[in-house]
């Protein structure tokens, strides 16, 4: 790690395992198209926040998810990765797909908000991952140049945010987890 002078990791697969069963959150944002008499994209759940902005109802999916989010958080689990952030000497931070409320929930839950400098969420920027801005923003949050810092996830979409970004890549376990 001397070759790098921050870190930032994902949060859920990465330093916690959220309590999140997100069939449920993918039934409960249906729910809210529902009320609103609008037809989702389809059934994922990405695809429902992704265009809950064209519909008007971003506010209202975000709270729905959000919601699960929070509740999912105080019953995470700690992973391996939590330690290892706070045995760290360099600048840590946060990049989530998960709301920032979650992140700073399921950090000081497991005591890890001293051990972590900046926390972006889904909703601390714009856009999202694998948009390259929800990166570059934590990594400015932690005063560094990209290429001077280690995204370390466990997603496809880790992965591409960190090329999108020009930040060095690293998996947590042995390899991709998912999208």
């Amino acid at each position: 790690m001397t070759e790098y002078e921050a870190v930032v990791y994902d949060l859920d697969g990465t330093l916690v395992d959220l309590d999140v069963d997100w069939d449920a959150v993918a039934v409960d944002v249906r729910a809210v198209y529902e009320t609103a008499n609008v037809e989702p994209p389809g059934d994922g759940l990405w695809d429902m926040l992704g265009a809950a902005n064209d519909v008007g109802l971003t506010d209202e999916v975000e709270s729905a998810i959000a919601a699960h989010e929070h509740d999912g958080a105080r019953t995470s689990r700690r992973l391996a990765h939590a330690d290892e952030a706070l045995e760290r000497s360099l600048p840590t931070g946060v990049c989530s797909l998960n709301c920032e409320r979650a992140c700073r929930i399921a950090l000081e839950e497991h005591a890890l908000t001293a051990a972590v400098d900046a926390v972006v969420g889904r909703d601390t920027v714009e856009t999202w991952k694998p948009d390259p801005e929800p990166l570059l923003a934590t990594v400015r949050g932690l005063e560094v140049e990209p290429e001077r810092a280690l995204f370390i996830g466990d997603s496809k979409r880790d992965r591409r945010t960190a090329e999108r970004a020009a930040v060095d890549f690293e998996y947590v376990g042995e390899g991709p987890s998912g999208v």
